[in-house]
């Protein structure tokens, strides 16, 4: 796959850009991809000077949490950690916005997953404006003061955010699970239709899904403002969860490829005592 197709890298529009793309075998094709994702983090991990952060958003039902399972199940443990960033707690609103996720980013050597991240901050903020009175920013008097200028220099934050990021040794990939309102209805009614599904499916879900064109507007302007060399966004299509899931991990594995990380060496005195030491373990 060529990830430039996917690739944020001039306006873009929406309605522009497909939701559904199909990819023969692309279970078996995934299984083959995340093997090999699974042996550069070990290497990475062992050097110990990059680290990924991975950011996933998406409409409701767009296949977040199952994408993060399959695609990164063969990694080591240690290797990969994943935050659900939900409403911000009393503490976490006691900070400014980025401090709770960056207090959440990945340790050199690791990959991190951000399922819904720092651009909440500028979504569903955006589509909720009055969610932003309980942060109690000095500036911030009335819903005039929640203008586009607002969340546009609440972008230019988090670009700086960002680039800073990577020039402190963090690759950063964000994706922006691209799913159709016909396939999100399909989906939603599962959980309806399913007795197992019920619990996933919330009223609230209804209510957000009236929202839907508000919510591509934002997701428009912010995936055209944010998405960097630095830092890209790619815009997936959702409506088949394992060619979604192939693609992303396709571009996360060309990602690392590039950075041809290396296994560091044992120092001399240890190398010229290795004998010494199979010797000793030997002879117990």
């Amino acid at each position: 796959m060529n990830q430039e197709d996917y690739k944020v890298k001039s306006t873009i529009k929406l309605t522009n850009l497909k939701t559904k793309e199909v990819v023969e075998d692309a279970e078996k094709k995934l299984k083959k991809i995340r093997k090999k994702i699974s042996k550069i983090q070990d290497t990475m991990y062992a050097e110990g000077k990059y680290s990924m952060l991975i950011c996933l958003q998406g409409m409701d039902t767009s296949g977040k949490d199952s994408l993060i399972r399959e695609v990164f199940k063969d990694v080591n443990a240690r290797g990969v950690e994943v935050h659900s960033f939900k409403v911000p707690t009393e503490l976490e609103l006691k900070h400014d916005f980025l401090w709770r996720h960056y207090i959440a980013l990945p340790a050199k050597g690791k990959i991190g997953v951000f399922n819904r991240t720092h651009y909440e901050n500028v979504l569903v903020t955006r589509v909720h404006p009055n969610y932003i009175f309980s942060e109690n920013i000095p500036s911030v008097k009335t819903l005039d003061d929640l203008n586009d200028d607002f969340y546009h220099n609440r972008m230019d934050r988090i670009n700086d955010f960002e680039k800073h990021l990577t020039y402190s040794g963090t690759i950063v990939l964000k994706f922006f699970l691209n799913l159709s309102k016909q396939e999100q209805k399909n989906r939603l009614l599962r959980r309806l239709n399913l007795p197992h599904k019920n619990w996933k499916f919330s009223a609230g879900d209804l209510k957000e899904r009236k929202l839907w064109d508000k919510y591509q507007f934002c997701y428009e302007d912010l995936l055209n403002r944010t998405s960097k060399e630095n830092a890209p966004w790619f815009v997936v299509p959702a409506d088949d969860k394992s060619t979604a899931r192939l693609i992303l991990a396709d571009i996360v594995l060309q990602e690392l490829e590039k950075y041809n990380f290396t296994e560091p060496t044992l120092e001399k005195k240890v190398l010229d005592q290795i004998d010494d030491f199979k010797a000793q373990l030997n002879n117990e």
